[in-house]
């Protein structure tokens, strides 16, 4: 089909219905049954149409890698919840807080063992840390921002092991073969890490706002009184889980699971001819392989539980409840996978390039993708629900104009993480909120306000990074 402007309304709709809900899976499928019937108008064979996208995108062996490798890889989450590794760790280090500071540091050096997905992590350390404020005298607020910041800002940064790097790596790879791109999209996304510049700031200020900043005794006793009148409000009342403390049955799987990821991308990328490691790690086929090293580490951890007579019914009970907590990133995934098939047989990307690429200078492209792509997103609260909208646009947008495709990638990235740090509506927020007993929109505005100059930092850089590497 010839490009069009019809070519945008699917995710016209999208982002409109979104902001609306406050909630992507209703426009998600609106958009994607819009654009069917602008294929093909009459009833019968839009919704036959509607179906081909979603099979075909269900059909295609790298998207169902992905698929497989987000359920299993929250099945092995499940599993590591009930053993109660995180726990023990938590409750061996609370043992020795007696300050702000040491609750704010125990809060960083729990990372290394719940890096894995942001809400394991919240629900893992927020109880803990939730019987450790009674000790100290500390803001409840700042707290919650320590533990958001440190999850927000850390976790899309890294490049393996954790449920992010599927769902990034997969729609990189769908903007790569819709626009013929002769790229990796593994090696698109470590490049796109370093410019993941709202991140890298977020992480730098969460840093400095944890050890360097005054506790106000003013702050912290409003806090307590908003914590008091949300606990009244509510009337829910959180306790410990009565899991028993087993530090090994998380740290044995996570080792596994991060060695396993590296040997087998490393083996994968010398049998294809690598001459070194990170060419090795750039060649190998990042998608299957990290699949393989979930798989088997859910082998061995289940094997290893069975070992330290952890109960069989519970395991497989834990297994399914973690993978089914993923199954909303996983059709959303599919969803945008179909809504960018749509699009580009309606000519999305010659459209895009005959209009905002023929005006825009290159060196803009990746600030207003993360301007616009922030806006979106904090009304969506998701990451994953903006990277997949946005994602077509950048890559479409950067191949138009010629921008840094890897610095575009990573506003895209960026734009996502703004929008889950401080959207009322993102599932950390609302959790860590909930967690704590602060009123969730006087804590997203309280996030908000630190967040926004982390966003102009960001913006800033864009800019100056643009014009000088673009």
């Amino acid at each position: 089909m010839e490009q069009t402007w019809l070519s945008i309304i699917p995710f016209i709709i999208v982002i409109g219905f979104s902001i609306w809900l406050k909630k992507i899976l209703p426009g998600l499928v609106l958009g994607v049954l819009v654009g069917a019937f602008l294929v093909e108008f009459s009833v019968l064979e839009g919704s036959k149409e509607t179906v081909n996208y979603i099979v075909t995108t269900l059909s295609d062996p790298g998207n169902i890698n992905i698929i497989a490798f987000l359920y299993l890889f929250g099945g092995l989450i499940g599993m590591m919840q009930i053993s109660g590794g995180v726990k023990g760790f938590s409750e061996w280090v609370g043992d020795k807080i007696s300050s702000e500071r040491g609750l704010l540091t125990v809060i960083w050096l729990t990372l290394p063992f719940t890096f894995m997905m942001p809400m394991f992590r919240i629900m893992m350390i927020g109880p803990v840390v939730k019987t450790l404020l009674k000790k100290v005298n500390v803001s409840s607020r700042k707290v919650g921002f320590t533990m958001d910041v440190s999850t927000g800002s850390v976790i899309v940064l890294l490049p393996a092991a954790t449920a992010f790097v599927g769902f990034m790596v997969s729609i990189i790879e769908g903007g790569i073969q819709k626009h013929n791109l002769e790229a990796d999209a593994y090696q698109v996304f470590l490049s796109s890490i370093p410019f993941n510049f709202f991140a890298i700031v977020m992480l730098i200020i969460g840093l400095i706002w944890t050890f360097w900043s005054k506790p106000k005794k003013k702050e912290i006793k409003k806090n307590k009184q908003e914590g008091e009148e949300a606990f009244h409000r509510t009337g829910i009342k959180k306790e410990l889980s009565m899991v028993k403390a087993q530090p090994w049955n998380l740290i044995v799987p996570l080792f596994l699971l991060l060695g396993l990821t590296l040997f087998l991308l490393w083996q994968d990328g010398m049998v294809k001819g690598a001459s070194g490691v990170f060419d090795a790690l750039a060649k190998a086929d990042a998608t299957f392989v990290i699949l393989l090293a979930v798989f088997i580490t859910l082998i061995l951890t289940f094997i290893f539980y069975m070992f330290r007579k952890q109960k069989l019914d519970e395991t497989l009970y834990h297994f399914y409840d973690g993978g089914n907590q993923l199954m909303q990133p996983i059709i959303l995934l599919v969803l945008v996978w179909s809504l960018s098939l749509v699009a580009e047989d309606l000519g999305f990307s010659k459209f895009i390039g005959a209009t905002l690429g023929s005006f825009l200078p290159a060196f803009t492209i990746p600030a207003i993708v993360f301007l616009v792509g922030s806006a979106v997103s904090y009304f969506l609260g998701s990451s994953f629900g903006t990277w997949g909208i946005f994602m077509p646009l950048g890559i479409a947008l950067a191949t138009s104009t010629d921008a840094s495709l890897p610095m575009t990638v990573g506003a895209v990235f960026a734009s996502g993480s703004f929008g889950a740090m401080t959207s009322p509506l993102g599932d950390t927020t609302i959790t860590t909120a909930s967690i704590l007993d602060v009123p969730l929109i006087r804590y997203a505005r309280y996030k908000l306000k630190i967040v926004s100059i982390g966003a102009g930092i960001a913006t800033v850089i864009y800019l100056v990074a643009g014009f000088l590497l673009g």
